[in-house]
């Protein structure tokens, strides 16, 4: 099932005291804006419940987001070029597995291995963009060439989805913010294990790197036509 959670007042009531408004995004221009779905691959998603149940909000959004002429990339973490080729993140691998963990972490991410594939319910059209990255997020220098591929397409705006809402998801949601992009993240379109982590990585981002809202707000709302108002851009 998917992850059902109120955001704590005390939060609500730290966003409006520091913004004095509760979104500081009311509409993107879906020409330059791109949904970047984070790591929704075999190895995160088919044992994981809360990770499976969003694949159909994801695809709505996605299909969305193409029909007004924004673009949706699909990033899968790679640790490892080749079976038993050396971890492109040897700090992490040397330090916080034990390790069996480690290798069935690495060998489960290894490109072209059954855990590093995206997940089978996932509709992805050949005109989507796929990244490969090696840290937890996105878009921290080296991590992956995304960045570059946005910026060419003149993408301003981000949605983030993805797996898991406090580990890779807020990790590359605060990158992009600092880097100068506009951040979303879906809250139903995000998953974590567990909803305790799910709802901290929502709030981590609420209250100072982006908005929170869910598929059908960025469906109605902040990718709706501007009806004579000026986009965000």
């Amino acid at each position: 099932m998917p992850h059902e959670l109120e955001i704590p007042d005390y939060v609500i009531e730290r966003i409006m005291a520091k913004r004095g408004r509760l979104h500081v995004f009311d509409r993107f221009d879906p020409s330059k804006t791109a949904l970047v779905v984070i790591d929704m691959q075999n190895f995160f998603v088919a044992e994981v419940e809360t990770a499976k149940s969003i694949c159909p909000n994801i695809n709505r959004l996605a299909a969305a987001v193409r029909a007004r002429g924004g673009t949706v990339a699909w990033v899968l973490l790679t640790v490892a070029e080749e079976t038993d080729g050396p971890s492109l993140w040897p700090i992490y691998h040397d330090y916080f597995f034990t390790p069996a963990k480690m290798k069935a972490h690495k060998d489960g991410l290894t490109e072209g291995s059954e855990g590093h594939r995206l997940y089978e319910t996932l509709e992805v059209w050949d005109e989507d963009l796929i990244a490969r990255k090696s840290r937890f997020s996105t878009f921290i220098q080296g991590s992956s060439d995304l960045d570059e591929r946005l910026r060419a397409r003149g993408i301003e705006n981000l949605l983030i989805a993805g797996t898991a809402t406090n580990f890779c998801c807020e990790t590359s949601a605060r990158d992009a913010m600092m880097i100068g992009y506009r951040v979303v993240m879906v809250s139903d379109a995000n998953a974590a294990r567990y909803d305790e982590d799910h709802l901290v990585g929502l709030t981590s981002v609420w209250q100072s790197f982006g908005d929170v809202r869910g598929v059908d707000e960025c469906i109605d709302r902040l990718l709706a036509p501007a009806e004579g108002a000026e986009a965000a851009e």
